[in-house]
């Protein structure tokens, strides 16, 4: 079965595609765990127009996927990828709580929440920010 599977993805095409596949799966899950994390729901305050909250959603999605692409040059096989990638994350949402516990004068969740923009767009460079160096220390 493994020689079938590794003949497969020695295609670029099909080995595109399954990392395309994976990472759009892991993106989905966790941006599902951020969303439990966070006191507001991203998708009904985006829908609503919060810009802050697409800020933060938005720097969360580029912070995941470049996650992703750092895991990806760095490994060989789809599954230490999403090892790696998985490890990412984590360090990420660390970053999240971080950033939570940093500034003590003001909820951060609840200012994102209320459509303070300068809030929203820190929480966008710090995820952005954040993906280089945790994803140019990917092995």
């Amino acid at each position: 079965m493994n020689d079938e599977v590794d003949r497969w993805l020695s295609n670029p095409y099909v080995e595109t595609l399954a990392f395309f596949s994976i990472a759009v799966l892991a993106l989905v899950v966790f941006l599902t765990i951020f969303e439990l994390v966070t006191k507001y729901k991203d998708w009904e305050e985006i829908k609503k127009g919060n810009l802050s909250v697409a800020m933060a959603t938005g720097g969360k999605i580029f912070g995941i996927c470049n996650l992703f692409r750092f895991a990806i040059l760095n490994n060989d096989s789809l599954l230490h990828s999403l090892i790696w990638a998985g490890y990412g994350f984590i360090l990420l949402l660390a970053a999240y709580f971080i950033f939570e516990f940093l500034t003590p004068y003001f909820k951060i969740d609840e200012q994102i929440q209320n459509d303070n923009r300068a809030v929203g767009f820190i929480a966008m460079v710090i995820s952005v920010s954040l993906s280089y160096v945790i994803g140019a220390s990917v092995t």
